[in-house]
């Protein structure tokens, strides 16, 4: 079975006797984040447990960016950000209800309890049930359609698997594409570099950061250092300050060069305000092009 890979944040939501409990992946509780799910939640007036995913849009698209908002904000900014940016919850499996431990059920049998659950409370937003699917060829379709609307690839799951917590039993097969991009900085040295800062350039002549790569292979690494060279503090990313990954606050030290070598590289769809989230993957280095040749920041 195939379900889509939301780029959102991962939920479950515990309704229990009017209580309710909006928890994240690594226990953190979201409850005070997203009132408009657990309201909905204490208005279901059933015991449940649902896992899922809570996300947000902006002009068609998941926005996770905006997502990241909501957190640790004082309650009139939530409400301000509901109303203006609404969350929703994309439901994709029922481990609970009605006091009856589903865990164990089959993954094919909780869908089907899912869907009626849907059904018998006629649910409207926020709550959406995900599509699912056991054909092969739709879900391929989703893959290269969905891309664009922030939709981060499909996860299979087994029809006969029982729901497994804390485990990763599900296979994720994320949507990526190649992309170019401009060689601004790289960390490591610049003769051998570990892993390349690229960027972009805005209509206005700005370099802005859109990606970092993952550790490059040696022979990636070896011809690069032939071709790149340093850069002075006339650099435009010579002060800017960088952290190791999201979410961090280790400083990242890097090495900036001269912006004119322009690569090819490959990325998945998780693109947040025209920056790649996750690292990318060096495919090639493009002498054929120039730093004009490539598609400006957006």
């Amino acid at each position: 079975m195939f379900e889509p890979k939301y780029d959102g944040f991962r939920m479950l939501v515990f309704a229990h006797s009017g209580s309710v409990l909006l928890q994240s992946r690594n226990l953190r509780d979201l409850t005070p984040a997203f009132p408009e799910i657990a309201e909905a939640a204490a208005d279901l007036g059933e015991d449940v447990v649902l896992d899922g995913e809570v996300v947000t849009y902006t002009g068609g698209r998941l926005d996770f960016a905006a997502l990241q908002q909501r957190l640790n904000r004082r309650p009139q900014t939530v409400t301000r950000l509901r109303a203006e940016q609404p969350a929703f919850f994309i439901a994709f499996d029922l481990l609970e209800r009605h006091g009856s431990d589903l865990l164990t059920w089959p993954y094919a049998q909780r869908r089907s309890a899912l869907e009626t659950l849907f059904a018998e409370r006629a649910l409207q937003a926020p709550w959406q049930l995900t599509p699912a699917t056991d054909d092969r060829a739709l879900a391929e379709q989703w893959l290269s359609e969905w891309g664009g609307r922030g939709v981060e690839g499909v996860v299979a799951k087994e029809a006969d698997q029982p729901y497994l917590p804390g485990r990763r039993g599900w296979r994720k097969i994320r949507s990526r594409d190649t992309a170019e991009a401009i060689i601004a900085a790289v960390t490591g040295s610049v003769s051998h570099p570990n892993t390349l800062l690229l960027g972009r350039y805005t209509t206005a002549g700005r370099l802005r950061l859109v990606a970092r790569t993952t550790p490059l292979r040696l022979a990636h690494r070896r011809e690069l250092g032939a071709f790149l060279t340093p850069a002075g503090p006339g650099h435009p990313w010579w002060t800017m300050r960088l952290t190791t990954q999201w979410g961090s606050r280790e400083p990242l030290t890097f090495t900036c060069v001269r912006p004119d070598l322009v690569v090819e590289f490959l990325g998945d769809t998780t693109i947040d305000r025209g920056r790649w989230r996750h690292p990318v993957q060096l495919q090639r280095l493009r002498t054929d092009l120039g730093p004009s040749d490539v598609t400006p920041f957006s």
